[in-house]
């Protein structure tokens, strides 16, 4: 499903003064708002008036600092995700050790967990995606998320000893952020069975080692399974 009829592209939205507290808290107020209540209802039962109710700003606050519903959802779904991309905003050593790599990469997506807050809404606009697609996160991820999955496809082929991404490394690319997108995932699970395990000031940097640990043992394995020569097919 796309995004509704009755919500037509607006005309965009006017820059915000980065100097202008008051019109950036504003707009934070909404979006933390719409990530409630867009998780509670969807996209399509969500109104923009009920939005702005919560968020306290005028009926014309969205059209003001998005355009319109739908690029207010963009943005509630893009904002996970620049909180990642943040963290590679500067060039790594093409030399630098799996383990600087893996960290870098992993702490990245730790931190919305160490953030709170809006984590828990955010993953369930991503479950409600699964059942009610719209075709807006896909536009996110296409344009946002598949520049830096190339880059980690190309990071682990230089580890790995491989000149072109093929299918495994795909794979392996899949299995890496796999460890920390579960650990974000399932915090309620964690809390019920693993009571205490995301508790205490240093929980979280346990977490990360563990998980730096887990990633470079799977980039080890995939480049230690290519130099083993394919066995022979079996005799008939």
């Amino acid at each position: 499903m796309s995004a509704l009829p009755d919500q037509p592209s607006a005309a965009p939205a006017p820059a915000i003064d980065p100097q202008d507290s008051k019109s950036l808290q504003a707009r934070e107020r909404l979006l933390w708002e719409a990530t409630r209540i867009f998780a509670e209802k969807g996209f399509a039962r969500a109104s923009t008036r009920e939005i702005c109710q919560a968020a306290g700003a005028n009926v014309a606050a969205i059209h003001y600092y998005f355009g319109d519903k739908a690029a207010l959802y963009r943005a509630v779904l893009l904002e996970p995700i620049a909180r990642i991309t943040g963290a590679f905003s500067q060039p790594e050593d093409a030399d630098a050790p799996i383990e600087q790599s893996m960290r870098r990469l992993l702490g990245a997506f730790l931190t919305p967990l160490v953030e709170g807050g809006d984590m828990q809404w955010l993953m369930r606009i991503h479950l409600r995606e699964m059942v009610e697609p719209t075709s807006m996160l896909k536009d996110v991820i296409e344009a946002n998320v598949l520049p830096h999955y190339r880059d980690l496809v190309a990071l682990l082929a230089r580890h790995v000893g491989v000149a072109e991404p093929d299918d495994d490394l795909h794979r392996l690319a899949f299995a890496v952020t796999a460890f920390v997108n579960d650990y974000c995932m399932s915090r309620e699970w964690m809390e019920v069975l693993a009571p205490g395990l995301l508790e205490g000031p240093d929980a979280l940097d346990r977490a990360l080692d563990a998980l730096v640990g887990y990633a470079c043992a799977l980039v080890r394995y995939e480049a230690e399974r290519r130099q083993v020569p394919p066995l022979p097919p079996p005799s008939r």
